[in-house]
């Protein structure tokens, strides 16, 4: 029985698209499969193992079932011979010890940790909607309303992680999980540090390299910055359905990062254009804070969605409005834009 209400839609996991490009380092798994029934030796709670959900450097997360509650969690499953060296089970440990003191909104719940003779077992928050990455993957480009909607979401979360003195460090589509009413989630923080003063940052290169920043790449090290940088990123692939350094070559990637140098097409409006270019200021004091972004025009001018309907997973939402607020978004975009570029603006906020 509790098996079987472990069913519903996967929960994380990457992006196939271009894997040597979009995900870190991977190992692959030796590791003998996961035992079906799985008991927690501290409290003696049975667990069903469901489905895999997703793959990373040292873990696979599947699907596991509390056979008492029935509660569907997400279970990060590490076997100890993936981490056997003192400083590959020191990152496991930071990782926990970093996760399981947060909570947010916005952020993927920690609930548990144990370990058996075979594998270490992190309970987290299953998202049933799967990752920002699978749902790109099917729409390819989402609307600048969607846009608004998801990113509110990540500065959110991003500045509560910031407020505790963290840096996610890894901010990408394939970790932002979304839960089954929509709501976005900050996840994986297998490479999340905390925040240290300029003089003592670690110089390791360390992310996704399509979402590192200069400093980053110069080994200047992770700050605030970095993240608000990898944001920018974000923005630019969710409207565009690609990374805005992305090359065929990991080398002129690379170059192009250090040397911020990208494209913004035409089809991109002005207040997008401008919040982007604001994000991926080469000099990371350039770059605006989160309490800035929010505050930035493509916000606060354009129509944000209370809620999404799951449908959008995979097609284009349409958005109806009201004749009063048509008519106030049609005034605004004619103040904002003049009449040239005034029907283009509302046709990507409404329909």
């Amino acid at each position: 029985k509790g098996c079987e209400a472990a069913g519903g839609r996967a929960a994380g996991g990457e992006s196939r698209r271009k894997k040597a490009e979009e995900q870190p380092h991977q190992h692959p798994h030796t590791a003998a499969e996961v035992s079906r029934i799985i008991t927690d030796p501290t409290t003696g709670k049975r667990y069903c193992r469901g489905k895999v959900l997703g793959k990373g450097g040292f873990a696979k997360c599947y699907e596991m079932t509390d056979l008492t509650t029935n509660k569907v969690y997400a279970a990060k499953i590490i076997p100890h011979s993936r981490v056997a060296k003192p400083h590959q089970r020191e990152k496991i440990d930071k990782e926990i010890e970093l996760h399981r003191m947060l909570n947010h909104r916005h952020v993927v719940q920690f609930y548990h940790y144990f370990e058996d003779r075979e594998n270490i077992y992190i309970l987290l928050e299953y998202c049933s909607r799967r990752s920002m990455a699978h749902i790109l993957k099917a729409r390819k480009v989402l609307t600048e309303p969607e846009v608004r909607y998801y990113l509110r979401q990540i500065v959110s979360g991003l500045k509560y992680l910031h407020e505790q003195e963290i840096l996610h460090r890894d901010l990408k589509l394939g970790n932002f999980f979304i839960n089954e009413n929509m709501e976005l989630k900050l996840g994986d923080f297998g490479l999340a540090a905390r925040l240290e003063p300029l003089e003592h940052r670690r110089r390791t290169i360390c992310g996704t390299p399509n979402y590192l920043s200069p400093e980053v790449l110069n080994k200047q090290g992770h700050g605030c910055e970095s993240d608000i940088w990898a944001l920018g990123c974000v923005m630019y692939t969710m409207l565009l359905g690609r990374p805005p350094f992305e090359t065929t070559n990991l080398k002129e990637t690379y170059r192009c990062i250090r040397e911020a140098r990208y494209s913004l097409p035409s089809s991109l409006l002005a207040p997008a254009k401008h919040l982007i270019a604001s994000m991926l200021s080469k000099n990371p004091e350039d770059r605006p804070s989160l309490d800035e972004i929010i505050r930035h025009e493509f916000f606060l001018q354009g129509f944000t969605p209370d809620r999404l309907s799951a449908s959008c997973c995979h097609t284009v939402p349409d958005f109806h409005l009201s004749s009063p607020a048509k008519n106030f978004f049609k005034k605004a975009a004619a103040a904002l834009f003049g009449k040239k570029d005034k029907a283009r603006y509302f046709d990507t906020h409404s329909k």
